[in-house]
């Protein structure tokens, strides 16, 4: 009985942890391509370097959709490893969105060390 209530504790626990990262892997896309245009196996690496896996069957149709939404745009470049690639920028759209994204982020960070401050108070 114990370890059944552990284990669900546990999948409770990773449930919150996945849509946290689901939450915010747009923001940290856009953050990536606000330095410079990438290419998707480049941004993947980059996420997996900051401890985000995410695999191309996540990325691939967020950045369509980021594109669709014209926050992204792309510009195929030769490759001398293979066929051209696709690297994807931001628009002043996505420039715009990013920001906006960002005071969002400053805001909910700001809020959340104000609770864990006074938790320890």
């Amino acid at each position: 009985m114990i370890q059944s209530k552990i284990n669900l504790k546990d999948m409770q626990v990773d449930n919150v942890k996945s849509q946290m990262r689901k939450g915010i892997l747009e923001y940290c896309i856009l953050l990536i391509l606000n330095k410079k245009p990438a290419y998707a196996p480049d941004i993947i690496s980059t996420l997996k370097q900051a401890h985000i896996i995410v695999v191309e069957g996540t990325l691939y149709p967020l950045l369509t959709r980021l594109k669709n939404s014209e926050l992204l745009s792309y510009q195929w470049e030769e490759s001398t490893q293979g066929p051209p690639r696709k690297y994807y920028s931001l628009t002043e759209a996505g420039k715009t969105f990013l920001s906006e994204l960002e005071n969002s982020w400053n805001e909910l960070s700001n809020t959340i060390n104000t609770l864990k401050i006074q938790d320890n108070e």
